[in-house]
């Protein structure tokens, strides 16, 4: 995985050195950055998907065998630094200027705009709509500055944990965020997939439906740290992936929701396109257009104590602001002006 991922951070220098190489023997240049581009965001639905799990079983066999002792000393390791992602976790300025972003954001291609300025005298919660199937443009968009707030079961992962970390990824818990937005006094900010695995069960090209009637606990945040709320809509994260969307009440929508509970991830039935050819099954996403939305600031006052009625108040607020921005430019990227979000 090391050696794969280097060989990604350096396709710039790669690439210029295979071009090199007789015509007849290599393909054009397009199609070789192409080829790049499927790599880059192939490793990274890899690793979210299988590193964690792969690097835990290959820890627990290590130990049965004669590398006991380096298994023991990395597992000696984790438990001292088990806290790390929840104080800032520990960014790497190499890896996140690795060239595979690049390819990785070219390849749908995302891009992000903003509609209005932050004042770096103020602290800001972004909480971002929609979840998707995997977050392609809020890990693009926001996974290196500022910091994304994923699954806290995620950095319990050997190995994963770390690689999380280098980006830029924190677990989305109090404490994290708490750390986050005070470390440096103001001009902090911090990105929540509001939606969380639930969201993703809703996910498919098409639906413009995101899980926010009952989230509440951002705003009560928001209150307790005097940290403005920030809308955020991706068009296109749902267009990703095809998933099979089960109804309300099967025994497979209570099977997947019982498993939410249970693993803290909602496990989706989905597809992509093949590795090499674009109209077969794979875990490749679409590369469908990613467009991130960044909408305007709502000032929040702090209040250590905020009552019922105030975090209703703000969290109104902010599901209007969401749907503001939805309506005002979802005809510039693919949608019908009749098209709605659905706030569930």
């Amino acid at each position: 995985i090391f050696f794969f991922l280097l060989a990604l951070s350096t396709g710039s220098s790669i690439l210029s050195a295979l071009q090199d190489l007789p015509v007849a023997i290599w393909p054009c240049r397009s199609k070789m950055e192409k080829h790049l581009q499927v790599l880059s965001v192939l490793q990274w639905v890899i690793s979210f998907l299988a590193m964690g799990a792969a690097c835990t079983l290959l820890l627990i066999y290590m130990f049965c065998t004669d590398c006991w002792l380096i298994a023991a000393i990395y597992t000696a390791w984790l438990i001292v630094d088990w806290n790390t992602p929840k104080q800032g976790g520990r960014r790497s300025s190499w890896v996140r200027s690795w060239t595979m972003w690049t390819y990785f954001r070219d390849y749908f291609p995302i891009r992000l705009i903003k509609t209005h300025n932050l004042l770096p005298s103020r602290n800001y919660i972004f909480g971002y709509h929609p979840h998707g199937v995997l977050c392609f443009g809020a890990f693009c968009n926001f996974g290196t500055e500022p910091s994304l707030a994923t699954l806290a079961g995620n950095f319990r992962m050997p190995v994963l944990r770390d690689y999380l970390m280098s980006g830029g990824i924190c677990p989305v818990n109090r404490n994290s965020i708490d750390y986050l937005l005070s470390r440096n006094g103001t001009g902090n900010a911090v990105v929540i997939v509001i939606g969380g695995a639930a969201e993703s069960l809703h996910c498919a090209p098409g639906m413009n439906t995101v899980t926010l009637k009952r989230r509440k606990g951002f705003v009560r945040l928001a209150l307790q740290k005097g940290s403005d709320l920030v809308p955020v809509y991706s068009f296109g994260e749902n267009d990703a992936y095809k998933q099979v969307i089960f109804e309300e009440g099967t025994w497979w929508r209570f099977l997947q929701k019982r498993l939410q509970k249970m693993l803290g991830f909602a496990p989706c039935l989905f597809h992509g396109c093949g590795l090499f050819f674009g109209n077969s099954w794979g875990i490749v996403p679409f590369c469908n257009p990613i467009t991130t939305i960044v909408g305007e600031p709502i000032t929040v006052p702090k209040i250590e104590n905020p009552t019922e009625e105030m975090v209703d108040l703000y969290h109104v607020m902010y599901i209007k602001s969401l749907q503001c921005l939805f309506d005002k430019y979802k005809t510039r990227f693919g949608l019908k002006e009749s098209d709605v979000l659905y706030i569930q």
